[in-house]
């Protein structure tokens, strides 16, 4: 909660909070290891969408800002209108299209627990999920077809060592994907 007032303060209402650094900390909590209190989460992913301002210049100086506040959390600022200009490139997929708001963007997220953001607006707590909070809250790690490749899905389950970190986590594998996680 102390994040989002920080990303408020810093950045403003139409900044997120969103990714693993929610699935991690609710799954660190309800499915970990046993570790004592939630592990930190490699990043804190911070999103908002911005059409009129495209440049990385913006995410880093918002990442800036906010380190400046907190230089122990690792920031990562990305802005969900300038995704479609590297996601393909980057994770070689070709050209994908652009995004019209947040939710949206949630929407294409790798897993369906993952595909979460929330923020503070006046005082209270906004959640967008449009794949459901089923998933995050009962502890299932499910593919979102939104925009992520089965590939993708499967490299990013073995890089999280979900298994090992959440335990009672259930993996819902793609039917496609069978031989593949059998092997791996």
């Amino acid at each position: 909660m102390s994040l989002l007032a920080d990303v408020a303060l810093v950045a403003g209402e139409g900044f997120w909070i969103g990714g693993g650094a929610v699935r991690d900390l609710v799954w660190d909590r309800r499915f970990g290891a046993g570790e004592e209190g939630p592990v930190m989460v490699k990043d804190v992913d911070v999103v908002f969408h911005d059409l009129l301002d495209l440049e990385r210049r913006r995410e880093r100086e918002v990442e800036a800002r906010l380190s400046q506040l907190r230089p122990e959390v690792p920031w990562d600022v990305k802005n969900q209108a300038a995704v479609h200009l590297w996601y393909g490139t980057r994770f070689g997929v070709g050209a994908v299209s652009s995004l019209d708001s947040v939710a949206e963007a949630v929407a294409t997220w790798p897993e369906t627990a993952t595909a979460v953001a929330v923020r503070h607006d006046a005082g209270r707590l906004v959640v967008v999920a449009p794949c459901g909070l089923g998933d995050l809250l009962n502890g299932v790690w499910r593919w979102n077809p939104g925009r992520a490749t089965v590939a993708d899905f499967c490299r990013r389950l073995a890089a999280k060592d979900v298994a090992r970190r959440w335990p009672r986590v259930r993996v819902e594998v793609p039917s496609t994907t069978s031989a593949y996680a059998a092997a791996g």
